[in-house]
């Protein structure tokens, strides 16, 4: 055996010593077992505490940028408000992409910030850059309207609730208590439904009786609005104690608005029964659809043997908060 691997064997034993003896200080020491029992409990702390996450939370900050110009094509939009717009927010520190989408009357940019950038910061330095050039805007240009978003805002749970013979009426109204009462949960963010048909009172009104009272249309929707409202009209002092006093209720039943005085003709009052042929509570037209799709097992799996009316009700959640916990709570 030559000098390098003489060397090589002393510093193995040597390495092998030195674990040898720290190991058998730990098997004879009596902390050991408080170690390991603290490992474990700090485990399952971590495990318990640490929140569940579908995405990352990695903080990019997006703003959703929308303006008006009704009337007007989507290239003229996007000529008038989108190219000038981007050109102005691009001046705004730390932005990294701009998305600009036109449509006739409306312009939508969507601008993204890098990654790291502090969410409070882009969102005052944003309105700072457009409210400080708002005398640049065109003629039958309306304000820009901001909305924040987040890896927050998307929906972390959905609940779709079907049922047999059950129409996409009656849904609604059921999905709509649910909502109710998932809202006041402290960690649920923003409830969305989707699917169903909300509930509507549809007013036909007759031409000839209109006509007849010396009514238009638009004044009648504007004597209906006023008519389902509440407002403060005032207080009075009594006893030591000051009453607050409202005035005007809203419709809770189809009687309330046919009762609602829409003008006035010959010295009499005109009621909405009057002018209107027709008055009707029921289901409005759908602008989104769920369907759930009715199985049966068999001898090779599952078959679909129809589609059945559903609403899905979609939950987000607040910022920080833990994913895992806000799943349970429906449940």
């Amino acid at each position: 055996m030559d000098d390098k691997d003489s060397n090589s064997a002393i510093q193995s034993s040597r390495g092998l010593r030195l674990a040898g003896r720290i190991a058998h200080s730990f098997i004879d020491s009596k902390l050991t077992p408080l170690v390991i029992v603290a490992a474990l409990l700090l485990g399952a702390f971590s495990i318990l505490k640490t929140p569940r996450e579908e995405e990352p939370q990695i903080v990019v900050p997006m703003l959703d940028v929308f303006v008006q110009m009704p009337g007007a094509s989507a290239e003229e939009v996007a000529q008038r408000v989108g190219l000038p717009m981007e050109r102005l927010l691009r001046e705004v520190p730390g932005v990294e992409y701009i998305y600009s989408i036109s449509h006739p009357g409306v312009s939508m940019l969507v601008v993204r910030f890098y990654v790291g950038t502090k969410e409070e910061d882009a969102i005052v330095q944003t309105y700072n850059k457009l409210y400080s050039n708002f005398d640049r805007i065109p003629p039958g240009v309306s304000q820009p309207i901001i909305k924040v978003r987040s890896i927050d805002d998307v929906p972390i749970m959905a609940l779709t609730l079907w049922g047999k013979d059950y129409d996409w009426y009656r849904l609604r109204r059921i999905a709509g208590e649910l909502e109710n009462s998932i809202k006041p949960l402290n960690d649920v963010s923003e409830t969305k439904m989707i699917g169903g048909q909300p509930r509507q009172i549809r007013v036909m009104l007759g031409t000839q009786r209109l006509a007849a009272y010396g009514l238009t249309p638009g004044a009648i929707v504007g004597q209906v609005q006023n008519a389902n409202s509440r407002g403060q009209a005032g207080s009075f002092a009594r006893d030591n104690r000051e009453f607050q006093v409202e005035a005007g209720t809203f419709f809770t039943s189809l009687e309330d608005l046919r009762q609602v005085v829409v003008g006035v003709h010959a010295g009499r009052p005109v009621y909405l029964r009057d002018v209107a042929e027709k008055l009707e509570d029921g289901p409005a037209e759908a602008n989104t659809y769920v369907l759930f799709a009715n199985a049966r097992g068999g001898g090779g799996g599952q078959t679909a043997v129809g589609e059945s009316p559903a609403v899905t009700i979609t939950l987000s959640k607040r910022k920080g908060t833990n994913a895992t916990d806000i799943s349970r709570v429906p449940g």
